[in-house]
């Protein structure tokens, strides 16, 4: 990765979004150390910080399913390149958790292969792996999430949004947002007190990790961008009259997916 990305980076670290906050100073780190000279799996090394040992991408032996490699061997090889940089923020922030979600993944490949198919257990692992959050929320909060009553949750409940906290989990939406456009999505945890860090959550969350939790995909679909503060745009409440963005429930449907349709993209807030 051009040393120039690597600016960017830090300068979007240090930008004031709110989703990066809990990043920034582990982030800020790694990327230093990566500006100095250092490969970047060398860099994420430092300090122990992670229950694997970062490799360079060549390490993965061909024909190896990833995550058995990185069960069996505790190695997570590294490509050069922001999504692979925020995956190993993440096994430091959230080592139990990201432990535990691999588990998931090489005990099914133990007991099923790999096929062309996942299975729902390793889909949900997958998916909260790449784009999940956790939310401490009131009650009424999640209760307008749950119907998707985006009007509800966004503009009618907004003061009740600082009695919330959201926690992005999910390093391909770090990565995502380092370019914010307002289709993007999380799926998110219902946390039972404030996350205050990965440090408390951490342990928790790995709990919740269990197959038997993922087979149900205990998590719904927030459009991060709506959340209030996320995006100075949602301001003005005609943000969400986007109902590509902001779909209604659909009749019969337990677990709606978000949103997957291309939209502008938004601006952090100064």
């Amino acid at each position: 990765m051009a040393a120039a990305r690597w600016h960017d980076a830090l300068s979007v670290l240090d930008s004031g979004a709110p989703w990066f906050e809990p990043w920034r100073t582990d982030g800020a780190r790694v990327v230093a150390r990566v500006q100095g000279g250092a490969a970047l799996h060398d860099a994420l090394n430092d300090g122990g910080l992670a229950p694997v040992r970062f490799t360079p991408a060549s390490a993965l032996p061909p024909g190896v399913p990833y995550e058995r490699h990185v069960f069996e061997a505790r190695s997570s090889p590294v490509r050069e390149g922001l999504h692979d940089f925020f995956n190993g923020l993440a096994w430091r922030a959230w080592p139990l958790a990201k432990a535990r979600l691999n588990a998931v993944h090489a005990g099914h490949i133990a007991a099923h292969g790999t096929g062309a198919a996942r299975g729902p257990v390793r889909d949900a692992a997958t998916l909260f792996d790449e784009n999940g959050a956790i939310l401490h929320a009131p009650a009424v909060l999640w209760e307008a999430l749950e119907a998707r009553d985006w009007r509800r949750l966004f503009m009618e409940l907004r003061p009740v949004w600082k009695e919330a906290r959201l926690t992005i989990v999910g390093h391909a939406l770090l990565e995502k947002l380092v370019r914010p456009r307002k289709n993007l999505t999380a799926h998110v945890w219902a946390a039972p007190a404030p996350a205050g860090g990965a440090n408390r959550a951490d342990p928790w969350l790995a709990s919740q990790l269990t197959p038997e939790r993922l087979a149900v995909k205990p998590f719904m679909p927030l459009p991060v961008m709506g959340v209030p503060g996320w995006a100075p745009q949602n301001a003005d409440f005609s943000f969400y009259d986007d109902a590509r963005v902001f779909r209604p429930a659909r009749q019969q449907e337990s677990r709606p997916s978000g949103p997957t349709t291309t939209s502008p993209p938004v601006h952090p807030p100064a």
